[in-house]
């Protein structure tokens, strides 16, 4: 998404988390630097990681203080609900709609005004029913006895596909959802 953001050409980008503690944000992050590694993305640079607490007035001085410390800043990917939108509103308030683009995981209900700004192109998360769906299909199947949980074992779950248990014995349900200016004042109704 940073990069469909910003275009081919890329640029630098920044990582505004929640806490430096939290263990799905590590993991993504790290997930994203081995993104960043592939050829695809080498356009894009990783200039800096910055943790807002999971606060919003914390991640908008975090992002302001992207904006000062990179004067080239093209992108800030927040992994985080609470950072994407004050990421969004700092870029909004610094006149850097157009030059910064924010992306990363976030609510349509709070994203809407900003995608409608154009302060984000697009951004993701999980789809709650489909996520609720996911989970019911396959812990049926567990507690009938139909799977074991072993690495490798394949988990049906019905109209979102197949999962794959993972030598930890956890399985990722599908890519998150996108939202952009075609469809986030619909989803904003929901969630």
């Amino acid at each position: 998404m940073a990069l469909d953001a910003v275009g081919k050409d890329g640029g630098e980008v920044a990582i505004l988390s929640a806490t430096a503690q939290a263990t799905n944000q590590n993991i993504w992050i790290a997930e994203m630097k081995k993104e960043l590694a592939k050829p695809e993305f080498s356009s894009l640079k990783l200039v800096s990681t910055v943790y807002g607490d999971d606060q919003a007035d914390k991640s908008y001085r975090e992002a302001q203080g992207l904006f000062k410390s990179f004067p080239n800043l093209k992108a800030i990917i927040a992994p985080t609900s609470v950072g994407i939108v004050a990421a969004a509103k700092a870029v909004a308030d610094q006149g850097l709609i157009g030059k910064v683009f924010v992306t990363g995981l976030g609510l349509p209900s709070e994203m809407k005004g900003h995608v409608q700004s154009g302060a984000t192109k697009s951004f993701a998360i999980w789809n709650p029913v489909d996520l609720g769906y996911t989970a019911t299909y396959a812990a049926v199947q567990f507690t009938k006895g139909q799977l074991t949980g072993k690495a490798g074992e394949k988990v049906p779950v019905g109209r979102m596909g197949t999962l794959t248990i993972d030598e930890k014995g956890e399985a990722a349900m599908a890519e998150p959802f996108t939202f952009d200016k075609d469809n986030v004042l619909k989803y904003a109704k929901y969630f």
